[in-house]
């Protein structure tokens, strides 16, 4: 072990850099490196994420409404300041030359309709003026906040919705997916895309699109204004817009780059704790603790440097972006002074221009800033798109039948199959089976025995020959249908969240109480089941944690004996109950079976010796068939493996 920590801990010093990950389980998986890094087609992804929040554009053009009214109180109510100050520096001193622009007039103008009717109430024209100046602002403040909060509301809806499609998408398409894909994908890599990528998505719709927009329509009211007040100190502000152009783009390419990497981390990170989480029992049975830790050790080193160069890129554009906002302001305060002392500028116009100097920086320092929750965003989604689009399964063959009355006549004809090209586990394989006939597979691990039930179901379709059911290529018919019609029942048991009945009910989910009950009586489960504490209605929460694992296997036993199907696979469906639990379960296997083409994969041999053919496989090739009467008298592979001369690997 210390060997293949050493390896692990070179693969990550080879690889950190680059935004790869070491990849490795507990399981028994091998090591490997799950790369990462910023998204590929930034473009395509921007426009994959707007057009789930398209079926909203009525709404989404009411809240660009609200924003733009939001931007022109809050405009508008700072440059009312102009006249305020203006007028309040005459009254200090009479003698002062103002020389206010046609826009602060015409706000004057605006503030002083207002001041007639407080004229009797306030005797001081002043206080009536500056009283009457509050009351609009007020009201003008009013209808921003007013229009914040339905922005904001309305805002959350859409982006909640868009979410929830994002999540039904992801989740029906991994319905689709075929079996291939979850045996070559961790369960918690697959997971962190339902969680912490969506989330991202969620935080940008919500939080982030709303302030980007905002920011913009600030950024081009703010300018108008601007240059209506000095086109002088509006080009000094502008010579400073690339330095945040090009600061911002800088940096926000390498925060990109890092978040990309951050969520690759963050995905293998919780692949490898979903692997230890579940295989918790067998790491303190191994005593492989010490090496589980070194090995999240350099699983979380690797994530906190990703996380860390990430947060610093992103965190750093603000405070950058800040500072020279401030030296942006400081020159044009300077300038603005000297114009005012050139009679050119008034102390109201220098005021609300030094004031929106500020706005114009705000919302530039708030686009960089976003560009981290932007970035991480993309990078998720990125993620969540590349499940949507991995390869379905292949649709149904034009005029693909339903064999609504399947017999369960099966045949396999020089059949070959490799998982990859390069690797042939099947070769030439030919048998039959007719209803009501139990053929067995045994061999050593590897052999292609379970292989040979996964293509009978086309969980992988075949490279050469043909397999076919009641003479028709499953090729032609309905997926659906030909796995309605095959009940398996596997060596690694699942149970959901529900009660007994519920779970034997997932068979087939139109049985009757009493055919369920049928059926764990048929597997044998009816007499533990009955005894728990509210029997049949007892719910069943992880997976069954509170049961044996031979209790388990009963509980799928019955849910593939309520089943309707005319084929069934045992897959080492007996392999963890007892011998005696056995030998009940095959008195009702023999019910069970009966009429039906039944499939059996053991290394009990004690359990295939009632059946009418045993296929012994060795290297994807059967080198022995015959009854078990048959092989024994053949003297070869099967009898050395039944008389104990010869174990199975």
């Amino acid at each position: 072990m210390a060997r293949n920590l050493e390896q692990l801990r070179r693969q990550y010093n080879s690889t950190s850099h680059k935004g790869a990950m070491v990849r490795r389980g507990p399981g028994g998986r091998g090591g490997g490196i799950v790369g990462g890094g910023k998204p590929k087609n930034m473009k395509k992804t921007v426009g994959r994420m707007l057009s789930y929040i398209s079926p909203y554009k009525g709404r989404i053009i009411f809240v660009l409404i609200c924003m733009l009214a939001n931007t022109v109180a809050s405009l508008l109510g700072s440059y009312m300041l102009a006249p305020i100050i203006n007028r309040l520096t005459l009254a200090i001193k009479p003698d002062a030359n103002i020389e206010m622009s046609a826009l602060e007039r015409a706000a004057d103008r605006l503030i002083s309709n207002f001041t007639d009717p407080l004229l009797g109430i306030v005797e001081n024209a002043v206080l009536t003026y500056v009283l009457s100046a509050i009351i609009l602002l007020g009201a003008i403040y009013a209808v921003g906040v007013i229009t914040a909060y339905v922005q904001s509301r309305i805002m959350l809806g859409v982006s909640q919705g868009a979410v929830e499609k994002i999540r039904n998408d992801l989740f029906i398409k991994m319905q689709k997916l075929p079996v291939r894909y979850f045996d070559s994908h961790p369960t918690g890599e697959l997971m962190s895309r339902y969680t912490n990528d969506v989330d991202n998505i969620d935080i940008m719709l919500n939080n982030s699109l709303t302030s980007i927009i905002n920011s913009v329509i600030t950024i081009l009211g703010t300018f108008a204004f601007m240059v209506s007040t000095s086109w002088i100190l509006t080009v000094i502000t502008v010579v400073f817009i690339p330095i945040f152009a090009f600061g911002g783009a800088a940096i926000g390419k390498l925060s990109g780059k890092y978040f990309g990497a951050q969520q690759a981390a963050l995905g293998a990170t919780n692949g490898y704790l979903e692997e230890t989480v579940t295989g918790a029992k067998t790491v303190k049975v191994f005593n492989h603790e010490s090496e589980c830790i070194e090995e999240f050790n350099i699983l979380n080193d690797d994530m906190r440097d990703k996380q860390f160069k990430a947060n610093f890129w992103g965190g750093v554009m603000g405070p950058i972006m800040g500072n020279t906002s401030q030296i942006s302001y400081a020159v044009t305060v300077g300038v603005g002074g000297v114009l005012m002392c050139a009679k050119t500028l008034t102390p109201g116009g220098l005021t609300v221009f030094a004031n929106y100097s500020r706005h114009f920086s705000m919302p530039i320092n708030q686009l960089s800033q976003q560009m981290t929750t932007v970035f991480a965003a993309l990078a998720g989604a990125e993620r969540v798109f590349a499940l949507m689009d991995e390869e379905p399964e292949g649709a149904d063959s034009e005029g693909a039948v339903d064999m609504p009355n399947m017999r369960g006549d099966v045949a396999l004809e020089n059949v070959s199959f490799g998982y990859t090209p390069d690797k042939t586990v099947l070769k030439n394989i030919s048998l039959y089976a007719h209803p009501g006939q139990k053929i067995a597979f045994v061999g050593s691990t590897g052999a292609g025995k379970t292989t040979v039930t996964n293509l009978l179901n086309r969980f992988y379709d075949i490279a050469e020959g043909k397999i076919t059911i009641d003479g028709v290529d499953i090729k032609d018919i309905k997926r659906d249908v030909l796995r309605k019609n095959i009940a398996m029942v596997l060596q690694d048991t699942h149970l959901f969240t529900g009660t007994v009945r519920e779970n034997i009910r997932y068979g087939r989910l139109d049985a009757t109480d009493e055919e369920v009950e049928l059926a764990a009586k048929t597997a044998s489960a009816h007499s533990f089941i009955m005894r728990l504490e509210n029997g049949y209605d007892t719910v069943i929460e992880g997976d069954g944690a509170n049961l044996s694992q031979g209790q388990r296997q009963l509980l799928n036993i019955a849910r593939a004996a309520i089943s309707h199907a005319p084929i069934l696979v045992l897959d080492e469906a007996t392999s963890s109950v007892d011998t005696r639990t056995e030998r009940h379960i095959e008195h009702g296997m023999d019910r069970l079976m009966k009429n039906r083409t039944t499939f059996v994969i053991a290394h009990r041999l004690s359990t295939v010796r009632n059946s009418n053919a045993i296929m012994v496989l060795e290297n994807g090739v059967i080198i022995e068939r015959g009854d078990h009467e048959q092989l024994l008298a053949l003297g070869g592979r099967y009898y050395e493996l039944y008389t104990g001369k010869r174990e199975l690997d």
